[in-house]
């Protein structure tokens, strides 16, 4: 957890209950700060509401940007949970925006309370509980998508109005983010492979372009936080939580189920081929349950299984770049670690996952090629 200054805490809560008073038009006062940590740009407090006369909620939490955080990235957080927020309840991926200010860079949001965070629960050596958990995953993440699909326009529209007055519009595309990470890595992908003494096909090389594409573009646009990894979800009464909307944006939904597919094995108990790959089914199937209606063609496997392909190609792409260039945008990113154990087993995966694919050859060998390389690297 990030240790926070006493006076940088008094400032954050000072500004909130500021921003709450004008919020409801009456004077709201908060107290007995709780560090929550932040992502190193970013102070997080749970806060009890002392006196709030047009709302019953006793706590809150406040995420207040220190002064060097990017102006753009703070108000696409904001658009981002005001558009989250005007979801129907039961498609609400996370916290409701109660209050936010962009030139005091505060935002106020309900509290999910303690839950358990999934990290923790997919560390059970209860098999049928990681199901469960997982299955719940792939379920929010369906319905996420499944409710905002079709809302680009709105969401462009809020990053608009949530803006300064003839402010200039943030960056929403692919060159903003993760987004802009990955279109690097792929741009840069010769010099890696030189650098791990492999050599790359052209093959593979379209395949992470076709992955970068998903960015832009593709058939199954919809909302998305961005980091979706088990770090930044919680499970409460209400289910699955997703936490942290610094770089929310519309993107093509496949993007978000290969996400978690990479990201989760690493906080497994156990790490089984065969259990992780019973794992990953029912996390896919579980989300294509809830947007077969509005994505019919996601019924044929092979369709289905080649897009989550190029999209999860991308990530372990992405994730040795990170590595190898310790690039991580100031972002605490689920993918980025610096465990050269970890990347090199994404690369196993993407192995062993690959064959049944369309592109399952071009995969294969390509992922086998710097496993090895990796082995040569850093293990012997």
């Amino acid at each position: 957890m990030t240790v926070v200054a006493h006076d940088r805490i008094d400032s954050v809560l000072c500004t909130a209950q500021e921003t709450l008073s004008r919020r409801a038009g009456s004077p709201v006062r908060i107290d007995e700060p709780e560090d929550l940590g932040g992502s190193g740009r970013s102070t997080v407090l749970r806060v009890r509401v002392v006196e709030n006369p047009l709302s019953p909620d006793r706590s809150l939490v406040v995420k207040a940007f220190d002064e060097n955080s990017d102006p753009d990235q703070v108000l696409r957080e904001i658009a981002s949970y005001r558009y989250a927020t005007a979801l129907p309840t039961a498609s609400r991926p996370g916290p409701q925006l109660l209050a936010s200010d962009l030139d005091s860079q505060i935002l106020v949001l309900t509290d999910l309370g303690h839950g358990r965070p999934m990290t923790e629960l997919l560390g059970s050596a209860d098999v049928d509980e990681v199901r469960r958990c997982v299955s719940a995953w792939g379920q929010a993440l369906g319905r996420m998508h499944a409710a905002t699909y079709g809302g680009e326009d709105d969401f462009r529209t809020l990053l608009r109005v949530s803006g300064p007055k003839g402010g200039r519009r943030p960056d929403v595309g692919a060159n903003s983010g993760i987004a802009g990470d990955a279109a690097g890595s792929v741009r840069r992908a010769d010099e890696v492979a030189a650098e791990l003494g492999v050599e790359l096909s052209q093959d593979f090389r379209e395949v992470l372009e076709r992955g970068l594409e998903l960015f832009g573009e593709g058939r199954f646009r919809a909302f998305s936080p961005s980091d979706v990894g088990p770090e930044n979800i919680l499970l409460n009464d209400d289910g699955v939580q997703f936490m942290d909307y610094e770089w929310g944006s519309f993107r093509d939904a496949t993007l978000d189920v290969a996400y978690a597919l990479v990201t989760f094995p690493a906080t497994l108990s156990q790490q089984g081929a065969e259990q992780r790959v019973e794992l990953e089914r029912a996390l896919v199937d579980a989300w294509r349950a809830e947007v077969l209606p509005l994505w019919p063609g996601l019924a044929d496997d092979l369709t289905l299984d080649g897009r989550l392909a190029e999209a999860r190609t991308l990530w372990v792409w992405l994730g040795l770049y990170w590595m190898l260039e310790s690039e991580t945008s100031g972002h605490d990113w689920a993918l980025h670690t610096s465990d050269p154990r970890l990347v090199t087993m994404r690369w196993s995966e993407l192995a062993e996952t690959a064959p049944g694919t369309a592109t399952g050859d071009v995969l294969g060998g390509a992922a086998r090629d710097i496993r090895r390389a990796l082995q040569r690297l850093w293990f012997e």
